[in-house]
């Protein structure tokens, strides 16, 4: 009976041991959680809040010239008389009347097109003038009469810029122009010039520019005898004088008097007052007036 007790006495301690072992083993599963031995957690790397920069420079806007064919409307309009001449040439600006200019004369392949912004013309007799007597475009549109040294001479339209190396006092004159006054092989020569008040078959027209409405408009004079020193817009029963674009238009930022009467001045004094124009983008009109001959 002894050894029968013993027995199961040493069974007993046996099933202990066991169920002790199998409840520690639970505690560790269900009670606190175990720590990540030597587990290394990666920061995500920091995002930068500014936009990032770049080497490369933000492009720069393009300028876009338009090509647009222009309209000539020759519908009449009431034109007030030309006021008198003054005979005053104090408007004139570097190119004054009766004052001689020497430099060379170059030529190049010109279409009578270019820094005034004047459409192409069938006129071959051209030039371009240097920056400092182009003056902000004030030689826009003006005549001058080329003299060569061995006696030929020319008149030509100024109607586009010849920037540096052009020097003051230079001409750049279309191929033909050149060509009536020397062999092309010459390259270019020494000539004079000066400022001539032709007599024309034309009428000075008004063209308001691209984008011109009643908020803003800008305004050119076309086909004008002489070179034209202001131009003036009504507005409230006044005219109010524009200021001039290196393009050659006469622009009204804020859109005051487009629309209105214009007056244009010439160098020498004499002020033309066009009655009202509709403000019609890229329509060449017609006016009926003209700059008296000097």
């Amino acid at each position: 009976m002894s050894r029968r007790w013993l027995a199961a006495a040493v069974v007993a301690l046996l099933l202990a041991g066991i169920s002790v072992v199998t409840m520690r083993d639970q505690t560790s599963v269900v009670g606190e959680p175990v720590a990540a031995a030597n587990v290394t957690t990666a920061t995500p790397s920091s995002v930068p809040t500014t936009t990032p920069t770049t080497s490369e420079p933000a492009p720069t806007p393009t300028s876009t010239t338009t090509s647009t064919t222009s309209t000539s409307t020759t519908a009449s309009t009431k034109t007030a008389a030309p006021a008198a001449a003054t005979g005053d040439t104090s408007l004139a600006g570097r190119i004054k009347p009766g004052v001689p200019h020497s430099g060379v004369a170059t030529f190049y392949d010109s279409n009578g097109s270019g820094a005034c912004s004047y459409d192409p013309s069938p006129d071959p007799l051209t030039a371009a003038m240097n920056t400092a007597d182009y003056e902000g475009s004030k030689a826009c549109g003006a005549y001058v009469l080329v003299r060569a040294a061995n006696g030929a001479s020319l008149t030509v339209r100024i109607t586009n810029l010849c920037p540096a190396p052009c020097k003051a006092g230079q001409l750049d004159l279309s191929a033909e122009a050149f060509a009536r006054l020397a062999a092309p092989s010459q390259g270019q020569i020494p000539v004079t010039w000066t400022l001539a008040s032709p007599e024309l078959s034309k009428k000075i027209s008004i063209r308001y520019k691209t984008g011109s409405s009643q908020y803003w408009c800008a305004i050119q004079v076309i086909d004008h005898r002489n070179p034209v020193a202001r131009l003036e817009v009504q507005s409230g029963g006044q005219f109010k004088q524009l200021s001039r674009a290196d393009y050659n238009y006469f622009l009204s930022e804020s859109g005051s008097g487009c629309g209105g009467a214009i007056a244009v001045t010439d160098i020498h004094g004499q002020r033309l007052v066009v009655d009202p124009l509709p403000v019609k983008p890229d329509v060449t009109q017609a006016t009926g007036l003209q700059f008296a001959a000097h």
